[in-house]
């Protein structure tokens, strides 16, 4: 094998086994993320949902005390 001038020789193994390991862990990483983003969106879609049962309940009461009236 020839080098380029300041090139040096690499264990072509050892530098599959980096390409791997680092891969993984992008990998790893953008799965953290998913899970992080599904799970915020669903405590979101929880919170609303929350908020408007107590809004509809709210404009309930309002025309319950309307019609008392």
């Amino acid at each position: 094998m020839v080098f380029a001038p300041g090139e040096k020789p690499r264990n072509e193994p050892e530098e599959v086994k980096l390409q791997n390991a680092s891969k993984q862990i992008v990998q790893d990483a953008i799965r953290q993320a998913v899970r992080q983003v599904s799970q915020e969106s669903r405590q979101r879609e929880e919170s609303t949902s929350d908020n408007r049962g107590t809004f509809q309940l709210g404009v309930g009461e309002l025309t319950k005390k309307h019609e008392k009236k």
